[in-house]
This record gives structure tokens, sequence and C-alpha cells, in this order.
């Protein structure tokens, strides 16, 4: 049978081990370099595919922007509450 001292012991290492768990954390700086831009480079949201969101239901062509904004005025269009209450 397991001694009270032993148990005892066993939880003290235990409790131990899950402080000093969070001690290996590394740092999480990333060198800025000055005049460079080190992130993703954005595109243009009209030179995306339509079909890839899932979230539109308007059309346009890759690359089109009037097509991109004539869907974006549409869009805001619809979810205007006052016009769609006339």
């Amino acid at each position: 049978m397991i001694s009270a001292r032993k148990l005892v012991i066993a939880g003290a290492a235990l409790i131990a081990v899950a402080a000093m768990s969070g001690c290996g954390e590394k740092e999480q700086v990333v060198a800025y370099q000055q005049g460079r831009y080190q992130g993703k480079a954005d595109t243009k949201p009209w030179e995306s595919d339509p079909g890839a969101s899932v979230y539109t239901t308007s059309k346009w062509k890759a690359g089109d922007k009037s097509g991109w904004e004539t869907a974006l005025k549409s869009r805001n269009q619809n979810q205007n509450e006052y016009t769609r209450a006339e």
C-alpha cells in the first residue's frame, strides 16, 4: 500500500512540474526592419474570384473593378432598412 508521505511527495512533484511548464514560452516579437513590410502581400478585392467567397451572391468577373463596385453598392442597398421599408 502507498504511504501518505509518498503520496504527498508525488503530489508536490506534480504541482511543481505543472507550475514550471509555463516557463518555457519563447519570445514572439518580430524583428522590424525599417521601410520593409514583412507581412502577406494583399490583393485588390476585385481581383478575387466572386465564387471563392461563400457570402456573396452577386457575380463579377475577376479584375473587373466597376462590376465589383456595382455588386457592392447593390449589396449595401439590399441591407439598407430605409430603402427596404419604402
